[in-house]
């Protein structure tokens, strides 16, 4: 290096301190942190206050989850270990757009290889749909797709979601507004399997199921379903139970490793939880209240919400009351789920009530962890 580099290269070392101050908080592995094998380890009730749990404080998040929701299965795990449970962790059912955040995942090892190449259009692989999509909206790329910004306003297979309040097709050029439309998640469906030729069930097994030791995995179980009459890309629902879901959410934590094994990049979960849409900037216009922005079908808290406990946090969501959510800034996972079955929802306020009695017997309120 020459002398007269020195003070530029200094001053990208810098820049690079800057950003890292500026990137979203990620878990450090606290020293006591483990990792399930075939179950997981549950603290007992004499343990918890050690752990930094409130009995009491617990206690009240039972009496809210029995009494004021609708919840049929909740975990709560802090450090590899489960300190909170509530309803049957280990039943089957369908997680709803939970789905979603799980493709993202599987997603990662076929882009760094190369067999998905984010800047490919839906023109290029030959991509169409019932009625036709327009020259425009086949400019679109597997990377608007996946961030739910291809600007294409076609009706999905599958209802639940935003389609009711989109633009009129072809007034958004891809890549230029966020809508979180089932069209473009289910046509990502539909690429994965396309480009890597593997079943996205058969996947999930391989790449999640197995190695993460699911204890309630039933390959069988796995279906498509939507209506093809009204777009030939169907949805790809999956169906695991809650303490599987936070087995997902603890291998997000800790940026896809699992007990030493890389299970995902570092580098591709730690994209997918980061913002792409602000919530700013989040369609339609009412989400712009709410607590976040969107990444790579991950909802990841933003703006003046994510502070304290949800500094650096996101989640899964999906209908009725599915969540996965994963909050570095404790270390800690929540799974929640609300059985379809028994034609009852969990709303997004009573879930908050419950993240804030349980943060509350941890001792930890909204704006702390500053």
């Amino acid at each position: 290096m020459t002398r007269a580099s020195r003070p530029y290269s200094w001053l990208l070392v810098a820049a690079a301190l800057a950003l890292g101050a500026l990137a979203p908080l990620r878990a450090q592995r606290a020293p006591d942190s483990v990792f399930p094998g075939a179950a997981w380890e549950q603290l007992g009730s004499d343990q918890l206050s050690a752990a930094g749990w409130s009995k009491e404080g617990l206690q009240k998040a039972r009496d809210y989850v029995r009494n004021e929701s609708n919840t049929t299965g909740l975990v709560v795990v802090d450090r590899g270990r489960v300190v909170f449970t509530y309803g049957d962790i280990a039943e089957l059912s369908y997680v709803a757009s939970v789905r979603k955040s799980i493709l993202a995942m599987l997603y990662g090892a076929w882009v760094e290889n190369g067999t998905i190449k984010l800047g490919t259009t839906l023109d290029e692989l030959g991509m169409d749909d019932i009625g036709g999509l327009s020259a425009g909206e086949k400019l679109a790329t597997i990377e608007h797709v996946i961030t739910a910004r291809s600007g294409v306003y076609h009706p999905a297979s599958y209802a639940g979601d935003d389609l009711a309040k989109a633009p009129a097709r072809n007034s958004q050029k891809p890549g230029a507004y966020m809508l979180y439309s089932n069209w473009d998640f289910n046509a990502a469906g539909y690429i994965f399997e396309l480009l890597t030729h593997r079943s996205i069930y058969d996947e999930l097994q391989t790449q999640l199921a197995t190695p993460l030791q699911f204890q309630d995995w039933d390959r069988t179980a796995q279906h498509k379903e939507g209506d093809l009459t009204v777009s030939k890309y169907p949805a790809y629902p999956i169906w695991v139970s809650t303490r599987d879901m936070a087995r997902i959410g603890y291998l997000m934590l800790h940026e896809g490793n699992w007990n030493g094994t890389q299970v995902i990049s570092k580098a591709w979960a730690r994209r997918i939880s980061s913002v792409v849409t602000p919530v700013t900037a989040m369609n339609p216009p009412e989400r712009r209240n709410g607590p976040y922005g969107y990444g790579y079908m991950w909802w990841v808290w933003d703006g003046p919400k994510a502070t304290g406990p949800y500094k650096g946090a996101y989640t899964a969501i999906g209908a009725v009351g599915q969540w996965i959510s994963v909050f570095p800034a404790l270390n800690v996972v929540v799974a929640h789920k609300t059985h379809n079955v028994y034609e009852r929802s969990t709303a997004s306020a009573s879930y908050d009530r419950i993240l804030e009695l349980l943060f509350a017997a941890k001792g930890v309120a909204a704006g702390s962890l500053q």
